[in-house]
This record gives structure tokens, C-alpha cells and sequence, in this order.
């Protein structure tokens, strides 16, 4: 017995339904004989109903071409939701729903993420300060001269080593790492945001730590109203 046809096309294994049906042949009987041609490539209910349908005066083998519900992401909303996002990169899609309310949000965030490529919000990354070419020299700097001193004095220099630390508390909550959240593109670069204060208002904590630990006698942990 003969390999069955690989990969038919449709219309093909169609037309051979029209022939036998034309012929007289029963749906039940049709669908044994595809199969032993094509292999499993049509259920006995899909020959059935088209047999029904060739019956009743179908001659096309084809699909109808059909409409499909039509797309309510046109050029001018994909236009109006690119503008919001490159004015603010933090909006969310519900922010975007009530500047463009004539569409639901589920057709905004396609349009955002599938049609713009917005594939992910991510959160603007924390540094501590921006340093310039300057500030790097000057730390380069001393960081030469402490290992020029340990050096020439070995472990007994680092007990003469006060470091400081101070703490500012603000009376104000400052932005979260969520409130941050802009849309980026899957290869963007990540932005990046310092850590500054709006409020003037803020408390001033410092204190100064000897190497085993301690504050050193002449100085002291203090709160400094600001």
C-alpha cells in the first residue's frame, strides 16, 4: 500500500470530497477513503458538513474570505499614546485611559506593548552621587596617599583612621522606586536618577567611628536641625 500524501493542500482534499459526494458516495465512506490517501487529515465531521454543502449547491472549495472584526488601533491612536509616553515615561496605562477614554484600557495596553513595542517598565536605578571627572581625580588621589601612609607606618596607621558617617531624614516621603516606573523598548538603556531632596526641612544625623568601632572622645553622634 502506497505512503499516505504528505501535506495536501486544503482545497485539494476539498475538490476530492466534491468528487465523491458528485459520485454518490456516503460522508462515512468519503472520510475512510481520505484517510487511507491522506492520512488523518480531516475529522468524518468536517466531511460530513461539507458534503452538506456541496449537496446543497456549494461548488467553491474554498474559504470565504472573511472580514474579521476590525482593529480599533489606528495610526492616530498609536500616534496620540507614543506622544503621552515620550511626554512622561512613568504614565500607566490607566493615566492613559483617561486621556484617551474613547478606548478600553485592554486596547491601550496592546497598543502600548505589542504595537509600540513597549515591552516592560523598569525602575530608574539608584546611585549615590554623580560624580565628575573631578571628583574621580580627587578621589584617586587620596586613596594613593592612604596606601603611601600604610605603607610607611603598616597596621598602626589604621588606628589613626576616623571615619564619619551623617544621615538625613527629609519631612517629606521621596519618590518610590515604583512611582519611577517608565516604559522602555526591550533593548533600552536604563535611566539613571539621583537621590535629592525637595523639602528644605530635614533632620542631620553624624557620627564619627574609630577603627575598633568606637566614637573617639572628641567626637560624638549628634541630630543637627537643618
Amino acid at each position: 500500500m502506497a505512503a499516505p500524501i504528505q501535506s495536501p493542500a486544503k482545497c485539494e482534499v476539498r475538490s476530492v470530497i466534491r468528487f465523491l459526494n458528485v459520485k454518490g458516495e456516503r460522508p462515512v465512506e468519503i472520510h475512510k477513503q481520505i484517510v487511507a490517501v491522506y492520512g488523518n487529515i480531516m475529522n468524518q465531521q468536517n466531511v460530513t458538513k461539507w458534503c452538506r454543502e456541496i449537496s446543497e449547491g456549494r461548488i467553491d472549495v474554498h474559504y470565504e474570505q472573511r472580514s474579521g472584526r476590525p482593529s480599533l488601533i489606528s495610526d492616530d491612536l498609536l500616534q496620540k499614546t507614543e506622544g503621552e509616553i515620550h511626554a512622561n515615561r512613568c504614565m500607566t496605562i490607566r493615566e492613559l485611559h483617561h486621556i484617551i477614554p474613547e478606548v478600553s484600557k485592554t486596547t491601550i495596553h496592546e497598543a502600548v506593548t505589542e504595537k509600540l513595542g513597549y515591552s516592560r517598565k523598569l525602575c530608574t536605578r539608584w546611585v549615590p552621587k554623580m560624580l565628575t571627572d573631578d571628583h574621580k581625580t580627587k578621589r584617586t588621589g587620596s586613596v594613593l596617599k592612604f596606601l603611601m601612609h600604610y605603607t610607611q607606618e603598616g597596621d598602626e596607621f589604621l588606628y589613626s583612621i576616623v571615619t564619619g558617617n551623617e544621615t538625613r531624614v527629609f519631612h517629606h516621603t521621596p519618590e518610590s522606586k515604583q512611582q519611577s516606573l517608565q516604559w522602555h523598548h526591550m533593548h533600552s538603556p536604563r535611566t539613571k536618577k539621583l537621590k535629592t531632596s525637595i523639602s528644605v526641612e530635614k533632620k542631620h544625623g553624624v557620627r564619627f567611628l574609630e577603627q575598633n568601632g568606637h566614637s573617639p572622645g572628641r567626637f560624638h553622634a549628634s541630630w543637627l536641625n537643618n
